[in-house]
């Protein structure tokens, strides 16, 4: 148990804590250290029955940094800090369908995101998470060494630099997607000091310096290894709920098994900072 005060109930052995007796609406100094401390650790928490309107929701968020807009999502109508993760009825496309973690192919990558269930279905639409200071820890001391030296390529290009026609509208502004950044493959965490595999399916290229080709085989490896069901948890949603998950420290794969309902999110993404191995 992290915290004295905190009501913190892991959801798996390796990523994912339900934190109880908090309403994000109204945050101590000490609350909000707390839980970013247990961020740190659990990779993501899970915080149910609330009742935040938009401006609560940026508020809450604005505790823990500085709001990343992102530059390719809907946004609320009133709020563009406040992307929009929507799937209507009559949509058979979802955002996020895939195992990714948001905005690694920034120069900043964002620190982690704050979603917020006010429309789920009645069954389907949970997000798999996967920590990936589990993925780092299971990795042979060989590969570890081999990954210490090496740093990957990341892009927005290839996933929001064209039209995608089962997102429109949802989705656009693909000439904003001209950045490419480089971080390190194996980070250590800023607040926790732990090692962490930073590469990722969704936004991942290649190695610098290497070609894609060559690559492939490791990035595979990496990604297959990263997934195992033991490095996961799964988070069932409920109106109210909202999960705030670290982006240096997990991945995370919205499933798209809920065709002819609607789901609605609200996310906000908090801004980070550089990342050093």
């Amino acid at each position: 148990m992290l915290s004295n005060r905190l009501e913190i109930r892991p959801m798996a052995g390796a990523v994912g804590a339900e934190i109880g007796g908090i309403d994000l609406a109204d945050l101590s100094d000490g609350t909000v250290s707390e839980i970013g401390g247990a961020l740190a650790e659990y990779g993501v928490v899970v915080f149910r029955d609330q009742t935040l309107t938009e401006e609560q929701h940026i508020a809450a968020a604005r505790r823990f940094g500085q709001i990343d807009i992102n530059r390719f999502f809907a946004k609320t109508e009133r709020h563009p800090e406040i992307a929009l993760v929507v799937k209507e009825p009559d949509q058979t496309v979802n955002i996020g369908g895939g195992w990714h973690t948001d905005h690694s192919y920034d120069q900043l990558p964002a620190l982690g995101s704050m979603l917020y269930a006010r429309e789920v279905p009645p069954a389907g639409g949970d997000t798999m998470f996967s920590s990936m200071y589990a993925a780092y820890d299971a990795l042979s001391d060989g590969l570890k060494e081999t990954l210490s030296g090496l740093r990957a390529v990341h892009s927005s290009r290839h996933v929001f630099g064209k039209n995608r026609d089962g997102l429109k509208g949802r989705v656009g502004n693909p000439e904003l997607a001209t950045q490419d950044a480089v971080h390190p493959v194996a980070i250590v965490h800023p607040a926790s000091g732990r090692k962490a595999l930073y590469v990722n399916p969704g936004f991942t290229l290649r190695f610098d310096g290497w070609t894609a080709e060559e690559s492939a085989p490791l990035l595979s490896y990496l990604y297959k290894h990263a997934t195992r069901p033991e490095f996961t948890c799964r988070l069932n949603w409920r109106n109210g709920s909202l999960a705030f998950w670290d982006n240096r420290s997990t991945w995370h794969y919205a499933l798209n098994d809920y065709q002819g309902e609607r789901r609605l999110m609200h996310r906000i993404t908090i801004a980070g900072g550089p990342l050093h191995g």
